[in-house]
């Protein structure tokens, strides 16, 4: 089955990540995650006058969870 030959392919090529994975534990999905937003944010952020806002725009959404979760309620 050729679906079988493409898995098995692309388990290989991704081998070291997943057996990383498998043994510790730890990924990089907050990264990508992190890595999203910004770009996310830096298309709707397109009409900024200037490349500082633009940041400011990024880091504020990557960080809204860590600052609700300093606010005190």
């Amino acid at each position: 089955m050729p679906e079988l030959v493409t898995l098995a392919e692309t388990v290989e090529q991704w081998w070291d990540g997943i057996e990383t994975y498998l043994t510790t534990g730890i990924t990089n999905a907050a990264s990508e995650g992190n890595n999203r937003l910004i770009k996310l944010e830096a298309r709707n952020a397109f009409g900024f006058r200037n490349r500082e806002n633009q940041c400011l725009s990024s880091r504020c959404a990557t960080t809204r969870r860590s600052r609700r979760e300093a606010r005190p309620h």
